[in-house]
Formats: structure tokens, C-alpha cells, sequence
């Protein structure tokens, strides 16, 4: 969309005032909100949306689209006034039922609400890891599907917009800097450096130089001022011009910028203006309209810039139509890896049985479920924070880096909470379907990204390994107690704690056939029993209804009840062999996930 010479014009300043005073009409008719942020980044925004940004409302999941991560989602109220302005069903009186029970403009922006909105942000730190899992989801389906000379099927970029909270996230330097290392050439942050907290000065606990330590992180930097649109203008040109590095601009924004008494204030950060000094900010930006007035003309300049998009979308269906048709079932897999496809036959024949003589650790067992549905699935990619040969989750097709862009293994390194941010970016990336792994202990690293996952519907599948005092010499600090609870209180977790190799395989059954969010796999270390499922116990088919009777008491009628998961279901089954022999009437039963019973 860019051109290659920079203009401006007064009504792109028209554009930048209607979008401050929008944002700060919103927060003051909610009476709650942040005004500040969108009023001091109106004009890099709006740059980015009339000169660079691809993207057509009439159709907003187009696979070759541009993403537009607002990884600070309490500064809404611009993505907002952005969405409206450009076409998309988003509607005057919807920005006017800002931060409302069930409207389309919720407090932070939340996937699968708002039309338009790529990921659920708020939790400052998220977007920018959800987006280096686009950038990595957009590099492996690119390499799957085939390169050609002549048509380049997912030609786009991925653009954040982060806060100097967003960069002090811990899980932002975790993924900014695999980002470094994965040399996402296509990943665009402007950083939107208003120097000021909730707090006060951002100087009251921050005092490092940000571009310095994202060069060391291996980005390309550059630093411009907000209020000038030319040089941002030729700073983003550059950045897309840099395909190797990701790239990071230093935007220097004054926060609640027209407001006479709050402007570079934190009183602008989390409040509404106020009506006296909303009206003093109109006065001073010169805007006469009345409340939640869009003049036409700015209607017609972002219109302009959605038709040039749609024009976009219609070139890139007559290249697609041809490059689909250039390698044999490409289009089938272009439509399994963005679309969806069918995937109904990859968990069919499941392998169940297994050596009774020959006892299994559930994650050896896990192992063997993955790969069986990797082999059948390209779009099963994952990792571990290098645990992998502990949790096995290892598959077929070597390690996912620069140089073998094709690679289904990630080394995420240690960084837990990054792994998880990067999973569920690499889950809104099209239909992939990513895992990740690591000992449950530490699950407690990755709580926040779960909670999103489990939000957003994403259907990520975490595994933990080691999930109980069975890891021995380890001690204490690896030994989980409380993880149990506390993974099953997450929203919309399902929790599959497989109690031999063939629940274990029905887990991974159940977490791939989940599409309406995230499942977590927990499996043991220590060998288990192979329950003879042939002769007098259960199906582990049965386990798929979340409990079962796997053992039961002469016609059905138990004096006791033993319930079990994981490891003790084993320690269960032999407590019912011994109280049987002493005539004790018992019932086993089976509960690998509470959420599905």
C-alpha cells in the first residue's frame, strides 16, 4: 500500500484529531478507560493504517492480510476508532457502548468479539509474544506450501504496536529475544515511547536504552518522533526493506497529546479526561463537532485506503488461483494449514494396545501419540523449553530455525511464558495446530498464556511431563502438589491426566479433536502397568466421556468407590485386586478429565 514518496496533507491532520477526540469520547461516556495512550499515538496509527497497512473489512481473517497486534490493549479505544473508520462492522454507536457488558467494544481488545482484532490483548506482553508466533506460524505454512518465483501466496507483515509496559514484561524479552534468534524478517514493532506509567516517569524504574537491548536481541532498530509523519513514513519503509532482522522503531509520543492539562501526565494514563478538560481538548485542537462526529472527509480517506486494500485482495485471488493449481494438493493443503480443512480421519485407528509384560511411562506414551498424529497432520508443530527428550515431543522433520524454515521442532530455550504466548500466536496464524512441553512444575510460568489460550478458544495443546512426587531425587521444588487444582480453576482448560499408555493416547485424541480451546496433557515419568483392557476392565475409548468404570464390583453393586487419575490409577487397580481377593466389593474409577465429565 505504500508509496514510495512521502505525503501529507491536512486532512491526514483532520484524520489524527478525529481519532484522539474519538478515544477520549469513548473513555468519557464509559466514565472508565485510557485516554492517553490513543491520543498520543493517533498519527503514527494513523500512518500506519492509510499508507502501509493491507487489509480488507470486508473479508478481515484474508490469510494474506497484514496483522495488527495492539499488544497494549488498555489503549482499545484507538483500535477501535481505527476499525470503524476503515469499514469494518463496527458502528458509531458501538464506539459509543465502549467498554459495555456484551458489546463489540470491550475494555481490552478480545478475539472473536471485535471484528477485526487479531488477538485478545490486555496482559501487557502478550501481543508482542502472540505476534513473533505469527511471524513463525507465517514462515513455516510459506515453506510447507512451496515457494514460487512468480507469486508469493502469504506476502505480508506482521505489525505491533507495543507500551514500555509491553517491553517490560518479562515474556516480551523471553520472545523478542527468540525473535532475534529466528530472524523473523517480517515482524514490525513500533514502540510507542511516551515515558510515563501509571506511576509517574517511566524513569521511576526503567532506565535502559530499549534499542540497544533489542540490537543485542539481533533486531534492527531505528528511533523517529511521533509527530513526524515523514520521517515514521521512511523509518517503516526501511523496516520492511530489512528481511532478515525483525525490526523495532522507537515512536516518541507525548500521551493524552492536545490535552492542555494532562498531556505527558500519568493523570492521562488510566482515567477519562474529564468534561471540563475534554472540552479545553477540543478547544486546542480546534475540533467544533459534535460528540462522536466523524467528518465525511475522513471517512473518505480511510475509505480509500480499505478500496486500495480489497484491490489487494482481488489481485492476490487471480495469482492464488493459478500458484494453488502449480504442485499437486497444494490447494488441499493450503486449505488444512489457513482454512481449516478436514481433519476428522487423522485420530482414527489410534494404536491402544500395547504389551502388558512391558510397562510404559505416559510420556513415552505421549511421545508415540504425537508423532502417529504429526505423521497425519502438517499442521502439528511444537516444542519444549528444552526438555524435549524428557517430555518427548520430538517429531519427524528435523529443527525449526532460519535455515530450515520447514522445521516442525522448536527450541523454545528456557522461557515457559514465552512458549505459551508464541503457541497461541502460531494458533491464530491460520489453522496450525501447535503443542508445547515442559515439566508441570512449571506450568506455574506459563498460568497466563493458559488463561488466554482458554479465552481465546485456541485449541493449543500443552504438555507437562513429571506430574507427580514420582520424580524422586529431584526434591521438593520439582515435585508438583497443587498444580492439579490450580490447572483446572484456568476458564475453559481442559486438564487430561492419562493413567496408562492407551489413556494416553485417547488424551491426545481428545486435545486434537478439540477445537474450541486449549488442552493440557499431563503424563508421568515413572513406568506404569499396562491395565489389560481385553479380558475384565474398560475400554480406554471410555475415557473420552471424562470417567469411566474401569473396574467394577460383582454386579455392579460396590461397597467402595476408588477414583483415580494419572499414576495412582494403577496404585487404585491394585487395591482393588487386593481388596477383591479379601471379598471387599469395589468400584474403580477412572476420571482423567474433570472438564469433559
Amino acid at each position: 500500500m505504500s508509496s514510495k514518496h512521502f505525503n501529507w496533507t491536512d486532512q491526514d491532520q483532520i484524520c489524527v484529531d478525529t481519532i484522539r477526540i474519538l478515544s477520549a469520547e469513548m473513555v468519557q461516556a464509559a466514565n472508565s478507560g485510557h485516554p492517553g495512550m490513543p491520543m498520543g499515538f493517533a498519527k503514527p496509527a494513523h500512518l500506519l493504517w492509510t499508507r502501509f497497512l493491507k487489509f480488507n473489512p470486508d473479508n478481515p481473517f484474508w490469510p494474506a492480510r497484514d496483522r495488527f497486534i495492539l499488544s497494549c490493549g488498555h489503549g482499545s479505544a484507538l483500535n477501535y476508532s481505527l476499525l470503524h473508520l476503515a469499514g469494518y462492522n463496527l458502528s458509531i454507536d458501538d464506539l459509543k457502548n465502549f467498554r459495555q457488558l456484551g458489546s463489540l467494544t470491550p475494555g481490552h481488545p478480545e478475539f472473536g468479539v471485535t471484528p477485526g482484532v487479531e488477538t485478545t490483548t490486555g496482559p501487557l506482553g502478550a501481543g508482542i509474544s502472540n505476534a513473533v508466533g505469527m511471524a513463525m506460524g507465517q514462515r513455516y505454512v510459506r515453506e510447507t506450501l512451496g515457494n514460487s518465483d512468480s507469486f508469493n501466496a502469504l506476502d505480508h507483515y506482521i505489525y505491533v504496536v507495543a507500551s514500555d509496559g509491553d517491553l517490560q514484561e518479562g515474556v516480551s524479552a523471553e520472545a523478542s529475544s527468540l525473535a532475534g534468534r529466528q530472524k523473523l524478517g517480517r515482524m514490525i514493532v513500533l514502540y510507542d515511547d511516551n515515558s510515563i506509567s501509571i506511576e509517574g516517569g517511566t524513569d521511576l524504574a526503567w532506565s535502559e536504552d530499549v534499542n540497544k537491548r533489542y540490537e543485542a536481541y539481533g533486531w534492527h532498530t531505528q528511533a523517529v518522533d511521533g509527530e513526524d509523519p515523514e520521517a515514521l513514513f521512511y523509518a517503516i519503509q526501511n523496516a520492511q526493506g530489512e528481511t532478515v532482522r525483525p525490526s523495532i522503531i522507537k515512536v516518541k509520543t507525548h500521551i493524552g497529546f492536545g490535552s492542555p492539562n494532562k498531556q505527558d501526565s500519568e493523570s492521562s494514563h488510566g482515567s477519562p479526561l474529564g468534561v471540563e478538560e475534554l472540552e479545553l481538548t477540543r478547544k486546542a485542537l480546534g475540533w467544533d463537532h459534535e460528540p462522536f462526529t466523524v467528518p465525511d472527509e475522513v471517512y473518505g480517506v480511510y475509505a480509500e485506503a480499505a478500496d486500495c486494500g480489497r484491490s489487494k485482495h482481488e489481485e492476490w485471488l487471480e495469482g492464488w488461483e493459478e500458484w494453488s493449481q502449480g504442485l499437486p494438493g497444494r490447494k488441499e493443503l493450503w486449505d488444512h494449514l489457513t482454512g481449516g480443512g478436514n481433519r476428522d480421519y487423522v485420530t482414527e485407528e489410534m494404536p491402544l494396545e500395547f504389551d502388558l509384560d512391558k510397562p510404559l511411562a505416559t510420556r513415552q506414551a505421549s511421545g508415540t501419540a504425537l508423532n502417529f498424529i504429526a505423521d497425519r497432520d502438517p499442521g502439528i508443530i511444537g516444542g519444549c523449553a528444552d526438555l524435549a527428550g524428557s517430555v518427548k515431543t520430538t517429531v519427524k522433520g528435523g529443527s525449526f530455525l532460519p535455515e530450515n524454515p520447514g522445521g516442525r521442532n522448536i527450541h523454545f530455550g528456557i522461557r515457559e511464558h514465552a512458549m505459551g504466548s508464541i503457541a497461541n500466536g502460531m494458533a491464530l496464524y491460520g489453522s496450525l495446530r501447535p503443542y508445547t512441553g515442559t515439566f508441570l512444575i512449571f506450568s506455574d510460568y506459563m498460568r497466563p498464556s493458559l488463561r488466554l489460550a482458554g479465552l481465546m478458544n485456541l485449541p493449543v495443546i500443552f504438555v507437562f511431563s513429571h506430574d507427580s512426587i514420582g520424580v524422586g531425587e529431584d526434591g521438593p521444588t520439582h515435585q508438583p502438589v497443587e498444580h492439579y487444582a490450580a490447572l483446572r480453576a484456568i476458564p475453559n482448560l481442559w486438564v487430561i491426566r492419562p493413567g496408562d499408555a492407551a489413556e494416553t493416547m485417547i488424551a491426545w485424541k481428545m486435545a486434537y479433536d478439540r477445537t474450541d480451546g486449549p488442552t493440557a496433557i499431563l503424563t508421568g515419568r515413572q513406568k506404569l502397568p499396562i491395565i489389560d483392557r481385553k479380558g475384565q476392565f474398560a475400554s480406554a475409548l471410555e475415557a473420552q466421556h471424562g470417567a469411566y468404570v474401569l473396574a467394577d464390583a460383582p454386579n455392579n453393586d460396590p461397597e467402595l468407590i476408588l477414583l483415580a487419575t494419572g499414576s495412582e490409577l494403577s496404585l487404585s487397580m491394585q487395591a482393588y485386586e487386593k481388596l477383591s481377593a479379601e471379598g471387599v466389593k469395589v468400584r474403580v474409577v477412572s476420571f482423567p478429565c474433570w472438564e469433559v465429565f
